[in-house]
């Protein structure tokens, strides 16, 4: 059955990005598309968008949009071609053409008009989706729009609704006068509606009202009912947990293949190896490290934060660098971790590069180059790096918390099965105990060959997420239609 979807999110690549989620708006309406769904996207048309690489075109005439007291005139554009997917902009000068996406002073104007402006387009379209689809709290009010103001409009009160939570830390709170700004009533502005803390919360709206949820792993599903990683709305979630899912995102093997990639220095794959020695040697040459074959390499790549473990890494780096290994390490993030990082790398010149800054060749050059893959996060919904160490045979070592537990299994070398190294307790001496494990299995070739063949096995492609995303829009639909 061929279904008809509307994807909103404030970023998808290649338009605009600053994180994950725009990986996600990038590749799952591809896949779902491939898989013979009509799956078109929205997102705002930024400055940043550059109009020399992305072919669009004006759609019909502008409309208006009531926000608050004031009337937006909105146009949308459409990109036809870009990832075989159809891409609505939606085009608000006055919002959308700044210098970032996100963190200005007007954000929940912008991102209501946003939801306003797309339930408006659909309103006025022939073409009309059986389901849209929202993403993190900048999407939040679809759901909340579309219950206030179409329930007696009988073709969009039957669109159903699926709210997708990346990141829970993330929630769109703003003080109350912002219900009057953005066309909400204030009677929502109650515990069992925006209300959270004296505050309104956009995503609470959006949890709350949506037919369905999910979060991006199984296991972060269930962490956030809890107080520890519910960030203060463990009793919505647990109120929803009937319509509650977990769906691992995937990764886009097109871009993230050894065998391909034109950013690596030597090609290989898991039937021809041999690739992934060169790639090592020339990380060595490019941080500066003493080219030395056997040496084994610890990668990270990440935002230096102490959400991803880099508080317990402190802490652990220089037991490990006390040993016959190399680090190499990219990211920027808070300033005290570039201000300890940098103080170990000037500590251990042969043993230690810190690049703290971005760099997309890099980050290729050491999932490529390294032998293992650090992410000890404190909580992580679901993760990519994991899934593209395991692509390229780099062994992953991580924290079991979020997806990082649905995608390792740690290695066991009496039977020969697993895919990396975990560590459960949020501690420095757990992180080095799951270091030292990955090196003494290392030092055994025959377990460490089985390793590396079960790791470079794995399947994490757009696909199998793609038809876990297809059942949970058809239960919507039938549900809405109940």
């Amino acid at each position: 059955m061929s279904l008809r979807v509307l994807f909103c999110a404030p970023e998808a690549v290649p338009f605009a990005k600053t994180g994950g989620l725009a990986d996600v708006a990038g590749a799952l309406p591809r896949a779902l598309v491939e898989a013979g769904h009509d799956v078109r996207l929205a997102i705002p048309k930024y400055g940043s968008i550059d109009s020399a690489k992305i072919e669009s075109h004006t759609l019909g005439s502008p409309f208006n949009v009531q926000l608050g007291g004031e009337s937006v005139r909105v146009g949308i554009e459409v990109s036809e071609g870009t990832r075989r997917t159809t891409t609505y902009l939606v085009d608000s000068p006055q919002h959308f053409q700044r210098g970032t996406l996100y963190g200005e002073p007007d954000d929940a104007q912008r991102f209501a008009l946003f939801c306003r402006a797309v339930l408006e387009f659909v309103r006025r379209s022939d073409w009309k989706p059986q389901l849209i689809h929202g993403n993190d709290w900048q999407t939040a009010l679809l759901p909340v729009y579309l219950k206030a103001e179409y329930a007696n409009d009988r073709e969009m009160a039957g669109i159903a609704t699926l709210h997708t939570i990346h990141n829970l830390a993330y929630q769109g709170v703003f003080d109350p006068p912002v219900l009057e700004a953005v066309g909400l009533e204030r009677l929502l502005f109650t515990i069992e509606g925006l209300e959270f803390y004296g505050r309104v919360n956009f995503l609470k709206g959006g949890l709350l009202s949506a037919d369905l949820l999910n979060t991006v792993s199984e296991a972060y599903s269930q962490e956030i009912r809890t107080a520890e990683y519910g960030e203060r709305l463990e009793g919505v979630l647990a109120k929803r947990g009937e319509d509650l899912f977990g769906v691992l995102n995937g990764l886009d093997y097109e871009e993230w293949n050894p065998a391909t990639d034109e950013l690596i220095a030597a090609s290989y794959d898991a039937d021809q190896p041999a690739g992934k020695a060169a790639n090592k040697a020339a990380l060595q040459e490019k941080l500066g490290l003493p080219p030395r074959a056997g040496v084994p390499v610890f990668g990270l790549v990440s935002r230096l934060a102490g959400q991803k473990g880099l508080d317990i890494l402190e802490q652990a780096l220089p037991h490990l660098l006390q040993l016959d290994v190399q680090f190499a390490l990219l990211g920027t993030g808070e300033p005290y971790f570039h201000q300890i990082l940098s103080q170990l790398a000037k500590r251990f010149p042969d043993k230690m590069a810190a690049v703290l800054s971005f760099d997309n060749a890099l980050a290729h050059q050491i999932y490529a180059g390294s032998d293992f893959f650090l992410m000890p996060s404190r909580y992580e919904p679901c993760g990519l790096g994991q899934m593209i160490s395991l692509r390229y045979g780099t062994i992953p070592i991580v924290r079991e918390t979020g997806g990082l537990a649905d995608t390792i299994t740690g290695f066991n070398p009496q039977t020969g099965e697993g895919n990396g190294f975990s560590f459960r307790d949020y501690t420095p001496v757990a992180l080095f105990g799951a270091m030292s494990r990955a090196l003494l299995t290392m030092k055994a070739p025959p377990a460490w060959s089985r390793l590396l063949q079960n790791a470079m096995a794995c399947d994490f492609s757009w696909d199998r997420s793609a038809r876990a995303y297809a059942d949970l829009y058809l239960r919507a639909i039938k549900r809405r239609g109940e």
